[in-house]
This record gives structure tokens, C-alpha cells and sequence, in this order.
């Protein structure tokens, strides 16, 4: 299987011997293409059109991060799936306002149902959370009545406020505390996590595009204006709840991340780089994990959910089948 590589410090990647080779401080280092599917760079990287040629031969997306741990950019190497008519359809959809709005509310449904999901599980287990549930429910039952995007991603907003609001009682820390949802830069540790985690499942959505025949600038909750992408941010919706944040809840639960795996710059709060590798290890662990898919009989990774629930975006825009967000059940 192929897997991601994160370059954390700074050097030079570049094509030697028809493979990949980084060059860092401590030496040289041989990574097979075979085995690479995309690679995500937060130091200072040395790179030239030799090896931009080669990743594009070899579809192998960069993700690229500043200091602060924050998304800048991508090379995305020409589409080989993109599809003329399939990228027709999403424009139709998107340009079309009922349609839109039937896709965008399918993601905030699942999103919400995902969500309801996290906090039942940590009810069952003990934690005080009937009211937020409630909360969640009623906001979600008025998706269905609204009609204009606008006041759909103001449900969206007023239901992930309300479930991060849950997170103290959850999490139950005194070194990692909510407060309020806090963002470039994040003013605490639990935002800094929130924030890193979230941009990493936007990378990973990215990276399964690349493999579909959608367009990732046509998304249809959020909306296809300047932003380089936004499709990803749209399938990222359903499975924050069950990738990023039960992440975070397992990490700080059982001690793995701590007050000393942070620092401060540019007036907020960031991992440091022990923190972060951290995290991208357990980030990498977790989207490897499978679960049993009940429709197909066996068991698929979440990043393969990711990429499934892009096909079957893909059929409900060719109008070969409806598309239903997915749903955890467990």
C-alpha cells in the first residue's frame, strides 16, 4: 500500500536513480516512488521542475505547510481522472440551487449524524451529555426547512459550536480546555489540535479527489468563489467528528499528547515538532484503521471511506444513484 511522507525539517528532495531522494542535515535518504502517495512538507524544502516532472509522471500530490503548521498550498499534477463531463455535472449541480442544496444538506446531515454518534458514544460511557444531544437534534431537524446556503452553513456552524462546547466534558483535562473555538492562531492546546487535525483530514480529502474524476474547486457547501479548493472542506465535514476528534479525545485520554508537546509563536498556541510528529504518526495510524462496512460485508480503512464517498458523489452528480452521506454505526 502506498503511504504518505511528511518532511518535517528542512533540505532538499529531488530525483536520483529514478526514485525519490531526500537530503537532509544527517545524510541521504532513498524513499521508492513506488511506495509514495503524496508528500506533505512543513520545513524549508529545496525543490526544482526535474523533480516536479517526475511527480507527475508519478501523480504524487505536495501538500505544503508554513511554520505555524498552517495549509498553503498544493502541487497538484495535471488531473489524469478528470472527466470533461463529470466536471459539466458539478457545475450544473453547483449553478442549479435546488441541487446544490440537496448535496450541501446531505453534508451537514451526515455531518451532524456523525457528531450525534461521538457525543452517544461518550454518553454511554458515562459522560453528562443529554443536553448538548438535544441541542444537536433540534438544530439538525431545521437542515431540511432552510433554503439558501447561507443559513445552512449558519446549522452547520451553530451545531459544531454547540459539540465542541461538549469537549470539556468529555475530555474532563484541566491542561486542555475549550473555551472557545480559536483559530489562526489557536489560543490554546485543544485548538491547536483541533485546528492541525482538521488540516490534515483536508489534505487527505484532497488526495482522494485526485484519484476520482470531481473537481475539487466545485464544492457545494462551501462555496466555489476564490478558494483554491473546496470540495475537500465539504467531504471533510462528515468525518471530522469521527476521525479528528475522537483522535484528539484517545491522545489526551490516555496521556499521549501533554502541555510540554506545545509552544507559543506569533501569539498563539502550536505542536511543537515533538507534538507533531506525534500526532501525524497517530493521524496516519488512524486513517489506516479499518472498520467493518456493513453494505460491502468486510472491513475498509477511513481513508478508503473518504475515497467511497467520493464515488458516490460521483454517481448521485450522473444521477445513477442518490447520495447518502455516511454514517457511523458502532
Amino acid at each position: 500500500m502506498k503511504k504518505s511522507i511528511y518532511v518535517l525539517n528542512d533540505g532538499e528532495l529531488k530525483r536520483e536513480n529514478n526514485t525519490l531522494c531526500l537530503i537532509m542535515a544527517d545524510g541521504k535518504k532513498f524513499i521508492p516512488v513506488e511506495d509514495v502517495s503524496e508528500i506533505h512538507i512543513f520545513g524549508e524544502l529545496d525543490i526544482n521542475k526535474r523533480l516536479l516532472e517526475f511527480l507527475t509522471e508519478k501523480e504524487i500530490i505536495l501538500h505544503f505547510y508554513n511554520h505555524y503548521n498552517y495549509y498553503v498550498g498544493s502541487y497538484y499534477p495535471r488531473e489524469h481522472y478528470n472527466s470533461g463531463y463529470m466536471i459539466i455535472k458539478q457545475a450544473e449541480h453547483y449553478l442549479v440551487q435546488e441541487q446544490r442544496m440537496k448535496i450541501a444538506r446531505a453534508f451537514v446531515d451526515g455531518a451532524a449524524r456523525n457528531i450525534r454518534q461521538v457525543l452517544t458514544y461518550y454518553k454511554n460511557r458515562g459522560k453528562d451529555l443529554s443536553v448538548t444531544l438535544d441541542h444537536i437534534d433540534s438544530l439538525a431537524a431545521s437542515v431540511e426547512r432552510v433554503g439558501s446556503i447561507e443559513e445552512l452553513m449558519a446549522i452547520e456552524g451553530n451545531i459544531r459550536e454547540r459539540y465542541y462546547q461538549a469537549f470539556d466534558i468529555i475530555i474532563d483535562d484541566p491542561d486542555f480546555t475549550f473555551n472557545e473555538r480559536s483559530r489562526r492562531p489557536p489560543q490554546n492546546q485543544l485548538n491547536a489540535l483541533i485546528s492541525f487535525g482538521n488540516t490534515l483530514l483536508y489534505t487527505t480529502a484532497l488526495s482522494e479527489i485526485y484519484r476520482t474524476h470531481l473537481d475539487p474547486r466545485i464544492g457545494f457547501l462551501h462555496t466555489s468563489n476564490f478558494r483554491r479548493f473546496s470540495l475537500n472542506l465539504d467531504v471533510a465535514e462528515i468525518f471530522k467528528p469521527l476521525i479528528v476528534d475522537r483522535l484528539i479525545f484517545s491522545l489526551i485520554g490516555r496521556n499521549m499528547i501533554k502541555k510540554n508537546h506545545f509552544q507559543k509563536k506569533l501569539g498563539g498556541i502550536v505542536l511543537n515538532d515533538s507534538g507533531r510528529m506525534l500526532f501525524i504518526k497517530e493521524y496516519e495510524d488512524k486513517i489506516a484503521t479499518t472498520i467493518r462496512h456493513r453494505e460491502l460485508g468486510r472491513n475498509v480503512s477511513y481513508r478508503r471511506l473518504i475515497r467511497m464517498e467520493l464515488y458516490k458523489l460521483e454517481k448521485h452528480l450522473i444521477a445513477e444513484k442518490e447520495y447518502e452521506p455516511f454514517q457511523a454505526r458502532w
